[in-house]
């Protein structure tokens, strides 16, 4: 996925100014895409160079102007063919079963540590997760968008409860004394 569409869908949900699409992403898109802060202002300035985007200055006086970035036609026309261009694989990019494959290889290297501590990350978030759910997806009568978003969200907690599940199982494993296979 390229940080440029994530930020194009942000960016037509609301216009932002650059601080607040920062913040927005962290607290929605950024669950399962990352990008820092001085990234996402980097790729806003090659998408205005793009014609994707632009920016108004917000009124009020001056110390409290704000650019805010909105979506422009070629914006949504290069998101729509972005969204139906076939995906390049399955991203498998999870540092820890690189880990794991190394501690099989030449272990025990003691990872029972840091997965007790991913554990606990992953624990967190999908408790976020149920929160943002019971918060956000009440009504009686969502919208198409808002039961799209719900899907979004549920697949980000089922996907937590399967890693806790599967590193917990994994855990004692790691704890065990070396040896051969």
């Amino acid at each position: 996925m390229s940080v440029q569409h994530a930020l194009l869908t942000s960016l037509l949900e609301r216009p932002s100014s650059g601080y607040e699409l920062a913040r927005r992403f962290d607290r929605s898109i950024g669950y399962f895409w990352h990008a820092t802060h001085q990234q996402i202002y980097r790729e806003l300035g090659r998408m205005a160079q793009n014609g994707w985007i632009a920016a108004q200055e917000s009124k009020g006086d001056a110390r409290n102007r704000k650019k805010v970035y909105f979506v422009l036609p070629p914006g949504r026309d290069e998101l729509a063919r972005w969204v139906l261009e076939p995906a390049n694989g399955l991203d498998a990019r999870d540092e820890i079963l690189v880990r794991l494959r190394a501690d099989a290889v030449i272990g025990p290297l003691g990872l029972g540590p840091e997965m007790a501590r991913l554990i606990e990350m992953h624990r967190e978030r999908l408790e976020t997760y149920r929160r943002i759910e019971v918060r956000d997806f009440a009504a009686a009568e969502p919208t198409r968008a808002q039961r799209l978003q719900h899907a979004l969200l549920r697949r980000g907690i089922r996907y937590e409860e399967d890693w806790v599940a599967w590193a917990e199982d994994l855990l004692p494993l790691l704890a065990q004394p070396g040896g051969g296979a």
